[in-house]
């Protein structure tokens, strides 16, 4: 793998809780990514769904920001969205990365709400692709069955199905492809102890260094 493979690239990093704690993706992700040399934004709003990226939306449990070498900074009152178009504007970046599955998951909803999600992850690459941007999309890992969001793995697979067949013209990331079910230990189903971040960054981050963007012009 060449050094520093995303020299001189700019990312814009935005996604649900799994970036929303300093611990979690907004963490090793992060630097994983700067370490290949890009600079980098990353902003978890947590419970956002993908449309609340679209105009100013309130998060139910907080939001965390990050800015190059700075340490992430958590909020828990008053923690909104950012809207995209305004993000893009103002950080010109060279991709967005969107890491947002669960809160489609719908867990326990006995189907999967298929033309919901739709409308969820189409308004979402829309509003990214009018502006020129490239963009990947990284889905659900498997985490663990049960837990207070009731998650299951013919669930996850779904989910993943969907979101691949769904996110163009962002690259989808697949993450079930990094672990094995339940390999990945959970604090309660959904979100992973720290050696899970770890793995899932890397991961993420590597699946982005095998097929980089391209400089904007």
């Amino acid at each position: 793998m060449p050094a520093a493979a995303l020299m001189g690239l700019s990312l814009l990093v935005i996604g649900d809780s799994h970036l929303a704690t300093p611990t979690y993706l907004i963490g090793p992700l992060h630097d994983r990514l700067m370490e290949q040399g890009a600079q980098v934004h990353s902003i978890g709003v947590c419970g956002a769904h993908a449309s609340d990226w679209l105009k100013v939306s309130p998060g139910d449990c907080g939001r965390a920001e990050r800015r190059g070498e700075a340490e992430a900074v958590r909020i828990n009152d008053g923690a909104t969205t950012t809207p995209i178009k305004e993000l893009i504007a103002q950080d010109k970046p060279d991709a967005v990365v969107v890491v947002i599955g669960d809160t489609i998951g719908s867990y326990k909803n006995p189907e999967f709400p298929k033309s919901w999600a739709y409308q969820q992850v189409s308004s979402l690459t829309k509003a990214i692709s009018d502006t020129g941007t490239a963009c990947y999309w990284v889905g659900p890992g498997w985490g663990t069955e049960g837990g207070r969001f009731g998650k299951t793995y013919p669930r996850v697979e779904e989910l993943n199905q969907f979101l691949s067949e769904n996110v163009a013209p962002c690259t989808y990331i697949d993450s079930t492809k990094f672990s094995q079910p339940g390999e990945w230990k959970t604090l309660d189903g959904q979100h992973y102890l720290g050696g899970g971040y770890k793995k899932w960054a890397s991961a993420i981050a590597d699946a982005i260094i095998s097929q980089p963007p391209k400089k904007a012009p």
